[in-house]
């Protein structure tokens, strides 16, 4: 068997192929499967973070911000300790971006406050001089689309069993019961906020933009790990 291999070159790089892709596949799947877990404490998006991502999507941030930090000193230095695949579990779908214009946002969420944000927002080279990104100050009128992310946690609940509560389930009513649970998350991020049309809209029902834009940034960070509040 050995010496027809011998004699065959093609058939043995073949098989010695199959033997180091077998090899390779017993050693790597478990690791990565293993990885791809939700890393300890990690929760799911709340549904004014999800629609804080969807605000995030929608106006193409990942188009000059990644979320993804390497395993390099030069970046852990700059943004914090590298991402973790297990950090992703409950993306759908990730936001790692593959350009920087602006820096990495994936520890945002613990070097960054509201107040910074509802700043950098409207003006950004209020805070940030010479900054070449754009005011958006559409986000403080325009209103977030709450059911929609609702509808979105309720899907991923049931299709990909993220864990989320017994008072997050389909219907109408469920929906109507769930609201002030999100109405109070946003109380808690306006209560750091100066702008008081953005305070008066929460207040009569109505989240803004960037309410929830500023949730989702506000998670970016540890603020997912409940083991670490």
């Amino acid at each position: 068997m050995f010496h027809w291999l011998e004699k065959n070159p093609f058939f043995f790089a073949v098989g010695v192929f199959l033997v180091i892709a077998f090899a390779g596949l017993i050693e790597i799947l478990p690791n990565f499967a293993e990885a791809s877990r939700p890393v300890a404490g990690l929760r799911p998006y709340t549904v004014l973070e999800l629609a804080g991502k969807e605000v995030y999507k929608k106006d193409q941030c990942i188009a000059c911000h990644s979320q993804l930090i390497r395993p390099f000193k030069a970046e852990t230095d700059r943004y914090g300790q590298y991402s973790l695949s297990g950090e992703y579990a409950y993306d759908r779908p990730f936001l790692w971006g593959s350009k920087r214009t602006g820096p990495d946002l994936h520890r945002v969420g613990n070097y960054r406050t509201t107040d910074w944000h509802e700043n950098h927002m409207w003006d950004p080279t209020s805070v940030v001089p010479g900054s070449i990104m754009p005011a958006y100050k559409h986000h403080f009128t325009n209103i977030a689309d709450i059911e929609t992310a609702y509808a979105e946690a309720v899907t991923v609940k049931n299709v990909f069993k993220t864990p989320y509560g017994d008072d997050i389930k389909a219907g109408k009513e469920a929906w109507e019961a769930y609201k002030p649970t999100v109405l109070a998350e946003a109380s808690k991020i306006t209560a750091h906020m100066k702008n008081k049309d953005v305070k008066d809209m929460v207040a009569a029902g109505k989240v803004p933009e960037v309410v929830a834009l500023i949730a989702y940034l506000n998670s970016l960070g540890t603020s997912r790990y409940k083991a670490k509040k």
